[in-house]
């Protein structure tokens, strides 16, 4: 190992490498390519860092000047960036190397500033380091090494385009060196393309994903679900934990309800910038915050050195996520506990999850009230605080408080002032208890009052009740139930408050306009009033056949007269359609048999519009146009600009057409498209229908029904 990075290790307290450091930094595998699967937290940011070392320093110790960067390392995420920003800013200090970092968010002015004055390693999310390439920002010609950590990450938000187009522009003879917790096939083909004869190399076993994190189970009630999560980060009370939800808004709130409940508390989703974010991190690495509420962007890349408890508040999509979110804590030999909050309908997909990812969980309850009081004073005892020898000052107090107060009072006192600084515990139901539905406690004493309104005045519930709490002047507990009737409706009102809603509404007992109510005595009969009977039923079996003489002296029974209003309007004589002449068959159209020839009707049918102003309805209706003069049709190019219907007769005795071309061509149909070809002057003659049902005598009048 060269010199300057062995020494930069021992200060930072390395007495042995992890095994995935072990197995990258090999001797002869210092020019290979590597396709490396290793479980979180096993440190592959040191261990990449060793990999490329002997390609960027050789046989130096330090780096020279900086100029075209060496080696690019991309992350999926800012906060990832970040991080591999920091490790390898320390990794390579001693060789005077330049760490530039380059990720969305941040100020691109700044960014091209810094890759100017140039940069031994750059560190970058795709989108951004794409923009650089692209912009001519990012010199690409002097890479000797690629480092794609979290491929299988990047892949899945959709990097896969910026990804090739990185790979395509750097050097042929690089290194590529491809990082991911899981090798799915798609980084199995990332790895085919784009690197030469790739070693893999793997750390992960069989016994487990990671031995450092123990995995919790904890069944609670669907109605307690954030109480359980609160008892437990006041069970455990870690220095820092992150607890994960899977949209933006179950973090807002559970962030907005730790806070009420006293817990120094962030968030981080994809809705904050890349400042607020930085802010939040920072807070909990400082220790003004103990708790991060989180989406699964903050999933990977976040590495919190006192980080020792995850809470998974809802259940992630799938195993991958479930690893890297539990990945968080456990890291560089420490312990953690992740710890899956499942209510009862979960219980099935945490399983399925908990079998995909090869994990055994502890499946137990969450810790209740008494748990964490008793768990309180146990870290209450086990302060380090008892073993200090107290100062000068400190005993004078004491000895002055030890004579006001018995040591009783002192110790009661104290506990009550520990547990005042800390969120008090929730009481929680059992994990398979259902919510109980609050009964409705009965109605007391009522008065049954009657108003004039019903459902044949289209009155409802949702009207009458605000109308009763202002003109009765009571409140809403007071009014019982409503029942609305046809023409009227029954309100039931507390014994209490009946005679201050009648005083309200005084002697008429108005409610409004047209709107009265009157006291009943007792209670109603409610429901819709039967509907009169019609005899008694025919009894079953098949229907008696009736005689002749029986149907004649039905039949000349008098009718009861109809009104006036329902009977339908009769027709006017010179309305009614004629039958129609028969007219010739018509000729083939091959020449043979007789030609075809409309015979002109006898009597033209009046407007359709003309028929319906004469009814009886509509008798003191005034004919369609008014006063209006006949319509004279609009100018045609063809006709000369005579009026519509102004051409000559065809010949055979047909309706008259417009004035175009054609000499004894039988007339064109109307097109329906055109309203002036349809439409008939008032007090002219309607234009013959060529439309209908032909048949052997030419157009047949309309079928009638039998009387």
């Amino acid at each position: 190992m060269i010199q300057t990075l062995s020494d930069a290790l021992a200060e930072r307290g390395y007495d042995t490498l992890t095994p995935v450091q072990e197995a990258v930094t090999r001797p002869e595998l210092q020019e290979a390519d590597l396709l490396v699967s290793a479980q979180t937290g096993s440190g592959k940011t040191v261990g990449f860092g060793l990999a490329i070392a002997a390609t960027l320093l050789g046989d130096a110790e330090t780096l020279g000047p900086a100029a075209a960067p060496l080696a690019l390392i991309v992350a999926p995420t800012r906060e990832l960036a970040f991080q591999v920003s920091r490790e390898l800013g320390w990794l390579y200090a001693k060789t005077g190397a330049r760490v530039v970092s380059c990720v969305g968010g941040m100020d691109m002015r700044d960014e091209r500033r810094a890759l100017e004055r140039g940069a031994h390693i750059v560190v970058g999310t795709p989108g951004r380091l794409s923009d650089h390439i692209r912009r001519g920002s990012l010199d690409m010609t002097g890479l000797r090494a690629v480092v794609l950590d979290e491929a299988d990450e990047m892949l899945d938000l959709g990097f896969r385009e910026d990804l090739e187009f990185m790979l395509g522009e750097a050097p042929v003879e690089r290194r590529t060196l491809l990082f991911s917790a899981t090798v799915p096939p798609m980084i199995a083909t990332l790895a085919q393309q784009y690197q030469r004869d790739a070693v893999r190399v793997t750390t992960l076993t069989d016994k487990g994903q990671h031995a450092d994190i123990a995995y919790q189970a904890l069944r609670v009630a669907q109605q307690d679900v954030e109480n359980a999560i609160m008892n437990v980060l006041r069970f455990h009370e870690a220095q820092n934990a992150i607890v994960f939800a899977n949209t933006r808004a179950t973090v807002n709130r559970l962030t907005a309800r730790f806070a009420n409940r006293g817990f120094a508390v962030v968030c981080l989703s994809g809705e904050l910038s890349q400042t607020e974010r930085s802010h939040a991190l920072q807070a909990m690495r400082d220790g003004r915050a103990r708790v991060c509420v989180a989406t699964d962007v903050a999933a990977r890349g976040i590495d919190l050195p006192n980080l020792e408890l995850v809470i998974h508040a809802e259940l992630p999509s799938n195993a991958e996520t479930l690893l890297h979110r539990s990945g968080r804590t456990g890291r560089a030999g420490r312990k953690g506990i992740s710890a899956l909050v499942v209510p009862p309908k979960s219980v099935k997909k945490a399983e399925r999850l908990l079998k995909f990812a090869k994990l055994q969980a502890e499946w137990t309850t969450a810790p209740g009230a008494d748990e964490i009081l008793r768990r309180d004073e146990e870290r209450l005892l086990a302060d380090p605080a008892w073993s200090e020898a107290p100062s000068e000052t400190e005993a004078a107090f004491a000895e002055r408080l030890l004579a006001e107060q018995s040591p009783e009072a002192v110790a009661a006192a104290y506990l009550r002032l520990f547990r005042s600084r800390h969120s008090a515990p929730e009481d929680l139901s059992s994990p398979d208890a259902r919510p109980e539905r609050k009964e409705r406690a009965p109605f007391g004493p009522s008065t049954w009052f009657s108003l004039s309104v019903g459902r044949n005045d289209r009155a409802e519930a949702r009207w009458l009740l605000p109308l009763l709490l202002r003109a009765g002047q009571i409140d809403k507990a007071a009014i019982g139930a409503i029942r609305v009737q046809d023409r009227e409706t029954f309100v039931e009102i507390a014994e209490a408050s009946a005679g201050r809603f009648a005083d309200a509404l005084g002697e008429g007992g108005t409610l409004e306009d047209g709107v009265t109510a009157q006291r009943l005595e007792g209670v109603p009969s409610f429901g819709r009033p039967a509907a009169p009977s019609a005899g008694p039923r025919r009894p079953a079996g098949p229907r008696p056949k009736r005689d002749r003489d029986e149907a004649a002296s039905a039949a000349e029974r008098p009718k009861p007269p109809r009104k006036p209003d329902a009977a339908p309007a009769p027709q006017p004589a010179e309305t009614r359609a004629e039958p129609k002449p028969p007219r010739a068959a018509p000729a083939d159209r091959s020449g043979k048999g007789p030609a075809r020839e409309y015979a002109p009707r006898d009597k033209a049918a009046p407007s359709r519009d003309k028929a319906r102003s004469q009814t009886p309805r509509d008798k003191d209706r005034k004919p369609h146009g008014g006063d209006r003069k006949p319509y004279a049709g609009k100018p045609s190019g063809k006709s000369g600009g005579k009026p519509f219907g102004g051409g000559k007769p065809k010949a055979g005795g047909g309706a008259p057409s417009g004035g175009g071309k054609g000499g004894g061509k039988p007339a064109s149909r109307a097109k329906a498209s055109n309203p002036s070809e349809r439409f008939t002057p008032p007090g002219k003659a309607a234009k013959p229908r060529t439309g209908g049902k032909r048949g052997a005598g030419g157009m047949q009048p309309p079928k009638r029904r039998k009387p």
